[in-house]
């Protein structure tokens, strides 16, 4: 399993769409947004390398170093099979 922890989503969506549009946007947004591309070119690239899987979205999940923290209301944002 691999698990990928996104830590500058809001800093991608300023570059992307402007600093004043990002500040209107919770940092939430930002970070679903950012995950959602990631995982969308994650499967094309995959998918064309021939490899198969799952892949998703955790809310609920932690990477603190090398620990993997779990929250008490952990649930699966998006889940995609590719």
């Amino acid at each position: 399993m691999i698990v990928l922890k996104i830590t500058n989503a809001s800093e991608v969506v300023a570059a992307k769409v402007g600093k004043f549009l990002e500040s209107l946007t919770p940092d939430g947004f930002d970070l679903a947004k950012v995950e959602d591309e990631v995982l969308s070119r994650l499967i094309e690239n995959l998918s064309a390398e021939g490899i198969h899987g799952e892949v998703a979205a955790v809310k609920g999940l932690d990477l603190q170093g090398s620990d993997l923290k779990v929250q008490n209301q952990m649930h699966v944002r998006s889940h995609r099979s590719f």
